[in-house]
């Protein structure tokens, strides 16, 4: 390409330029981008819902404004949104047959700011039922492949993993809980950010509440891109109270600590003996180490002290996120789930049991041993500015229809539960810290590897700006193959 042009894989950040100069229109961007899923989207089932007519007259009404010397954040931009997030008139379904007639009264808070950001949204991109697998397939729309490979799985719940990877859109809003944005992100090649807990709106979001609701913890909503610097540029327009002007506060995201690799204070979380790894993976994070020091960082492998025994602290994440994922089964469902849990026999599926039969007493005990774990995050980095671990124990995995509890990765001869996938996307989430997925390289095979940097509390901008410095420094995204960047 020359210089100032752009294609299907180019930048949010690189496309917002091209439109800000003159060099494409609104309009011509979206039309560019309507062919390419009209193209490829038959092979992947990415977009499941589409909001075309309405995304044309949004392009439209931007390059007016442009016109009359007006801008905004993402003016022009085509964007997509999660399925489960609200967008007005379109279903909010996360997949469950149950919804097939719902249709979303108002646009969430976090898709009402990207349109005021003057981002055009196209459609929603496909989940899981009751975004409860790292798969995204579904009774309502069915399954998403991905670009890489359509025998595997993009990741879920966020499927928007595939649409963003195969160059069909420059970014999409997602929701994270057990790592909903940051798998699909490693599976796929690509950056995404779980906020820190509170920093970003979470109102109008199904499974959850039209309103904002103080009950609610460990979920969020979030970008995923292909550049840390498109994440971050979306965290801002999407971020702050989940309330009007009346809110009484604002949020203000502390500058990133440092500005070059080498000042970063890096922590390497420790392997866990009782969890496999894939050593491609492993063997990632241990290049990337190594090259830290090379640049200067001062790296440690350390696990924060006053974290303990990860297995408690998994436990604990396992109870808590149960309860947040079943607030609204049917009870019969919670019952028989339960039960088939406690009949494995097995110590983190009894704790998702706990968790799907807690009363508000256990809820509230549980908040208070996450206070002393969030104490103990706290005064780590106090010394350290992120600590980095795999985002996956394994790279993207074959479809499967076998239920999550009888699935089993073999990971260097060692046969693993499936729903260990969640633990290191649950360091971050328990406590409610940013996590930023990045990309690490390639298997043997080509897959896409990911890694995670967790940061600071409400310090969101130290490990995006990790990610944006490893992303100058080692190289941005790359295309899947059979996938060619042709805007036209």
């Amino acid at each position: 390409m020359g210089e100032g042009e752009i294609d299907a894989f180019s930048t949010a950040t690189d496309m917002l330029r091209a439109l800000r100069h003159g060099r494409v229109s609104s309009a011509e961007l979206l039309a560019m981008h309507l062919r390419r899923i009209e193209r490829y989207d038959k092979s992947l089932n990415s977009v499941v819902v589409k909001d075309f007519e309405r995304a044309r007259r949004d392009a439209a009404a931007t390059d007016a404004k442009r016109a009359r010397g007006e801008e905004a954040p993402l003016l022009g931009l085509p964007v997509t949104v999660k399925e489960s997030v609200d967008v007005e008139g379109l279903p909010s379904t996360a997949g469950v047959s149950e919804r097939r007639g719902h249709r979303a009264a108002a646009d969430a808070r976090t898709v009402a700011r990207l349109r005021s950001a003057g981002a055009v949204v196209v459609g929603k991109t496909n989940v899981c039922v009751y975004l409860a697998d790292f798969q995204s397939d579904n009774p309502v729309y069915g399954r998403t492949n991905s670009p890489w490979d359509p025998k595997l799985t993009p990741g879920g719940s966020s499927g928007g993993s595939a649409t963003l990877a195969a160059g069909l859109i420059p970014l999409d809003l997602g929701s994270d809980l057990g790592g909903s944005i940051r798998i699909p992100a490693a599976f796929c090649g690509l950056w995404g950010h779980k906020p820190s807990e509170g920093a970003v709106p979470n109102s109008g979001h199904f499974p959850g509440s039209e309103l904002p609701n103080a009950a609610a913890a460990l979920a969020v909503q979030g970008p995923h891109a292909r550049s840390a610097t498109d994440v971050e540029l979306a965290l801002d327009v999407i971020s702050g109270p989940d309330v009007g002007i009346d809110s009484g506060w604002r949020l203000e995201l502390r500058p990133a600590r440092r500005q070059r690799l080498a000042d970063f204070r890096v922590a390497v979380l420790p392997p866990q003996p009782w969890l496999p790894v894939d050593p491609e993976i492993s063997g990632a994070l241990e290049k990337l180490a190594d090259r830290l020091r090379d640049a200067g960082a001062t790296v440690r492998e350390l696990q924060p002290p006053g974290l303990g025994d990860l297995r408690d602290y998994y436990r604990l994440f396992r109870s808590m996120m149960a309860v947040i994922v079943s607030i609204r089964w049917p009870i019969a469902l919670r019952e028989r789930v339960a039960a088939e849990k406690l009949a494995r026999g097995e110590e983190f599926h009894a704790a998702d049991a706990r968790g799907i039969r807690a009363t508000a007493g256990d809820y509230v005990v549980w908040h208070e041993q996450r206070e002393r774990y969030r104490a103990a995050y706290r005064d780590f980095f106090r010394e350290w500015d992120v600590l980095l671990t795999p985002m996956s124990i394994v790279p993207a995995f074959a479809h499967t229809s076998v239920p999550n509890g009888d699935r089993r990765f073999t990971i260097a001869g060692r046969e693993t539960e499936f729903e260990y996938l969640s633990f290191y996307p649950g360091m971050a989430t328990l406590c409610g810290q940013p996590g930023t997925a990045f990309p690490a390289g390639f298997t043997s095979a080509g897959l896409p590897i990911g890694l995670q940097a967790i940061g600071p509390f409400l310090e969101d901008r130290t490990p995006l700006r990790f990610a944006q410095l490893l992303e100058k420094e080692f190289g941005g995204f790359t295309p899947p193959p059979g996938y060619d960047g042709t805007l036209a």
